[in-house]
């Protein structure tokens, strides 16, 4: 069947907004980033990581347009808080959240080179800045939720967790807007930054060689749940040995005592960093497990 030039236009040019969008980054801090490094040299990527971050900033995927759910996703990408995996657990999975109406948002974050609160100070000013901007870009201002894999997952989880902290806030005007996340997607995630189950690289490059007993508990987002922290989709495997599936757990059992609403999936195999990779038996359909739970907290329309 051949299209009419008339019925051919307005899709070429809302796949070239689509396009234009995917591509469009939106800087964080316009009024400057807090302790900005002015010496740090360029950002390096290799296809796949990124680090040398200074200046954070959101990748916009807009919603597929036959079926927009209002619903937003910031997803923050893995890598120990050393580097970002920023296909593998950024585009891919803003791709795959697109093609369910959802509009995704992927984070460049700063990295060990900044540590602890700088990607936490990132994240919740990303949810501040898609919530103040939610009209724009067709979302619901209460239908904001953040995806982390591994270290990723940790800066997710202490974004749910200390969402109104002192640590999180610079004192600009969008500070008044809630950062508080309205859902939880965690894969693989680092949770708590206590021995033995802690994932080192993550601790050290977070917060550095030695940190103190009060900063290791602020950051074990474990101890930090409370009735207020938003629903949460916990998908890890049993066999990861590089962060243990008793992070998930942890995390898991914490939402069960504050009474959140909470679903996990281990699965037996699958590694640590499935992301989207094929081959790795039932933890490659993780994908199903996660529309599914969408579809029934109404974020999605299956």
């Amino acid at each position: 069947m051949r299209l009419s030039r008339f019925r051919l236009l307005p899709l070429l040019l809302a796949l070239s907004w689509q396009a234009h969008a995917q591509t469009a980054q939106l800087g964080l801090w316009p009024e400057g980033v807090p302790h900005y490094r002015a010496h740090a040299g360029a950002e390096q990527h290799d296809g796949e990581r990124i680090n040398n971050i200074s200046q954070p900033s959101l990748t916009v995927y807009p919603a597929s347009i036959d079926r927009p759910a209002r619903t937003a996703v910031i997803i923050c990408p893995g890598g120990g808080y050393a580097y970002l995996s920023y296909t593998r657990e950024g585009h891919q999975y803003a791709q795959w959240l697109s093609g369910l109406g959802v509009t995704a948002f992927v984070l460049k974050s700063r990295l060990s080179d900044y540590g602890h609160p700088a990607p936490l100070q990132d994240v919740l000013r990303a949810i501040r800045t898609v919530r103040a901007h939610a009209a724009d870009y067709g979302v619901a201002p209460d239908r904001i939720g953040v995806m982390g894999s591994s270290a990723g997952g940790h800066l997710a989880a202490s974004a749910a967790t200390l969402y109104d902290h002192a640590a999180g806030r610079t004192g600009a005007a969008l500070d008044s807007v809630s950062a508080r996340p309205d859902f939880l997607m965690l894969m693989y995630p680092v949770i708590t930054m206590a021995p033995p189950t802690t994932h080192m690289g993550s601790r050290q490059a977070l917060l550095g060689q030695q940190p103190g007993a009060a900063q290791v508990q602020l950051m074990s987002t474990e101890l930090q749940v409370n009735a207020q922290t938003p629903p949460t989709l916990l998908i890890h495997s049993q066999d990861d040995d590089v962060v243990p599936v008793e992070n998930s757990i942890l995390f898991y059992q914490a939402l069960t005592r504050a009474r959140v609403p909470a679903e996990m999936y281990l699965f037996e195999r699958g590694g640590h960093g499935m992301a989207l990779r094929p081959g790795l038996g039932n933890a490659s359909n993780w994908t199903k497990r996660a529309e599914e739970w969408l579809a029934s907290r109404k974020l999605i329309v299956q």
